[in-house]
């Protein structure tokens, strides 16, 4: 079999802990970050892909999931760890600089990488999530005030009830999750309901049966065995350290992304639905080096899976521009 299809696996120490990492292809590299809830299978759509256009794909289970290490204090989720995690990946790979794809809270870290890993990101891809302004309050007090009103997802999962809620039901969340999010699914809906006496597998949508267009039963294996597994608190953390990362961020201010960037969701992805007209307004002007924006149609928050197609063609359409 050929470096570009040959798809390997293996536990990297990365400092703190250990990441598990899959890679494929040689050449120029591209670490691609995953969120919540998601693993380095979230990328086996463009790890192919991009391996077969020349390049290095790396992509690791981040902090807190599947076979990586996973610390059971929110802090351990901070900007400087979370950094640092990709720092020591790159060091341990001998990979100098990359560019760097993230979605969902990867993507939330993958803004903070050239400020925090100067010197080692040659340019980003991001998807779902823009860059915004930190907010002038505490993220948990302004979680819990729009849980006054409903259901808030991020309230929620400060509190330690959402760990045994999920982790009792893995297969059940996680098809709910991933079809309320999706581009057919109607995530928005949960904000009908009281945060009062409700979980979150008590308010999201029950899902269709697998396989859809996009996640095999197959896949969907895959995460569910791996959460069976470890549970949802290392991701879950990554929610709760949103005040660590602010008090960070108080210290040291974001600075514009000045490397090449470019930016793609799905046009019924509902954190764009929620956050459309000021998270664009506000990447626009602290991204200088965004060179594209791309709205996929019909797909939703999990376009790299939704639609890889398409994902994939702008992603080989970037990379080439750096190469020229």
């Amino acid at each position: 079999m050929s470096n570009e299809r040959r798809r390997t696996e293996r536990q990297v120490d990365v400092g703190e802990l250990e990441l598990r990492v899959v890679e494929q292809g040689a050449g120029p590299a591209v670490v691609l970050c995953h969120g919540f809830p998601g693993l380095a299978h979230s990328w086996r759509n463009q790890l192919p892909v991009l391996a077969a256009n020349g390049f290095r794909a790396v992509a690791p289970d981040m902090r807190g999931y599947g076979g990586s290490g996973r610390p059971t204090d929110p802090a351990a989720y901070d900007r400087r760890s979370t950094a640092a995690d990709m720092v020591g990946l790159l060091d341990a790979l001998d990979i100098d600089t990359a560019v760097f794809v993230g979605h969902d809270f990867g993507a939330d870290l993958v803004w903070d990488l050239p400020q925090w890993a100067p010197g080692r990101v040659r340019a980003l891809i991001q998807l779902s999530v823009s860059r915004s302004d930190t907010s002038p309050i505490l993220p948990s007090t302004a979680y819990a005030r729009v849980a006054e009103r409903h259901f808030f997802h991020l309230h929620y999962f400060q509190a330690s009830a959402a760990d045994a809620e999920l982790a009792g039901d893995p297969a059940g969340f996680l098809s709910r999750v991933f079809w309320a999010l999706s581009g057919r699914g109607r995530y928005l809906d949960v904000f009908r309901y009281p945060s009062d006496g409700n979980g979150y597998l008590d308010v999201l949508p029950e899902a269709p049966a697998l396989p859809w267009p996009w996640l095999s039963k197959d896949d969907f294996a895959v995460y569910v065995d791996a959460f069976t597994r470890t549970g949802f608190t290392g991701g879950l953390n990554w929610y709760r350290a949103a005040d660590h990362v602010w008090r960070e961020k108080q210290a040291r201010p974001d600075e514009p992304v000045t490397v090449p960037t470019v930016f793609i969701t799905g046009e019924r992805d509902p954190v764009r639905q929620i956050v459309v007209d000021a998270s664009t307004t506000q990447m626009r002007a602290s991204v200088p080096g965004l060179a594209g924006e791309h709205v996929i149609p019909e797909a939703g928050h999990f376009v790299q899976m939704e639609s890889a197609d398409d994902v994939n063609r702008i992603m080989l359409e970037f990379l080439g521009s750096l190469r020229g």
